[in-house]
């Protein structure tokens, strides 16, 4: 399911991604795609890939940014805002490193802090949408572990399918959900 859903994905994408790529670059310098050391399935590291937000060579760690933070450029406003940015990890589906619907994959500061029974959400491969993404993604992901441990604990095709559906559905009414 991961395969077909990231490739479908990648084909009624595809025609988004030199558009947004010449967008990001006339916005700011640095590269198009930001790749970020992430924590996936039984602690595994992997590069996690986006489109770039922010301008390049700031801090990209830390609290989630607000819609007048600084690091954040014109065109990655939008891109966040319709969740675009999150595009590229259908190359990590198809790699093997993300499924479409799991945790989201973590930052390695933030593991430090986890206690044993939050690194439950390291059960499962993350994924490029989730439990916690369409149930209130304001708030920031290392304080809503709960919902990524519920996933994890109610896994199944028919509660991938409600997110996948809750995604789909938030995406093209443009709340984002991602």
């Amino acid at each position: 399911m991961d395969i077909i859903g990231a490739l479908l994905g990648l084909l009624f994408t595809a025609l988004m991604y030199l558009p947004m790529a010449v967008a990001i670059k006339l916005d700011s310098p640095g590269p198009v795609i930001f790749a970020q050391e992430r924590v996936g399935k039984d602690l595994q590291h992997f590069k996690c890939y986006k489109f770039r937000t922010m301008y390049w060579n700031g801090t990209s760690y830390g609290k989630k940014p607000g819609q007048n933070d600084e690091r954040v450029t014109r065109v990655g406003r939008f891109l966040r805002r319709t969740s675009f940015d999150e595009l590229p990890q259908f190359f990590n589906i198809l790699r093997g490193e993300m499924s479409l619907v799991g945790p989201r994959p973590e930052q390695l500061p933030f593991l430090a802090h986890y206690a044993v029974w939050q690194r439950q959400r390291f059960a499962v491969k993350p994924g490029l949408t989730g439990w916690w993404q369409v149930n209130g993604r304001k708030q920031p992901m290392h304080e809503h572990i709960d919902e990524d441990i519920y996933y994890v604990e109610h896994c199944c095709l028919s509660l991938d399918f409600v997110i996948l559906w809750r995604t789909f559905s938030a995406v093209l009414s443009g709340r984002g959900a991602v």
